[in-house]
C-alpha cells in the first residue's frame, strides 16, 4: 500500500469512527452495515461499564483515537484500552 493509499484508508477509517462515536453518544445506530473493526469496538463498548460522565468520556476517547489515526495506522484503539491508559495516567499523576 502506498503512503497515499494508507493516508486515504486512515481518513476513511477516521470518518467511520467519528460516525460510530456520534451514534454511541446519541444512543442510536442508524445503519446495519459495519466493518469488522467497528463490530469489535461495539462489542468492547458493551463490555465497558461507563460512569455517569459517559458522553464526556466518549468525547475524550474520540480525541485520543483521532490523534492515534493521525500519527499511525488503525484500527482505532478499543474503549477498554483507552480507559486503562486513562487510569494509568491518573495514577502516575498522584
Amino acid at each position: 500500500m502506498t503512503s497515499a493509499d494508507d493516508l486515504e484508508h486512515r481518513e476513511l477509517q477516521l470518518n467511520r469512527f467519528k460516525r460510530l462515536i456520534g451514534e454511541l453518544i446519541r444512543g442510536e445506530t442508524t445503519r446495519n452495515t459495519f466493518e469488522a473493526w467497528e463490530i469489535d469496538l461495539l462489542l468492547d463498548f458493551e463490555d465497558c461499564q461507563l460512569p455517569l460522565r459517559r458522553v464526556e468520556i466518549l468525547r475524550q476517547y474520540q480525541r485520543a483515537v483521532e490523534r492515534q489515526l493521525e500519527s499511525g495506522p488503525g484500527p482505532p484503539m478499543k474503549l477498554s484500552h483507552f480507559l486503562i491508559l486513562r487510569e494509568q495516567r491518573r495514577n502516575a499523576l498522584e
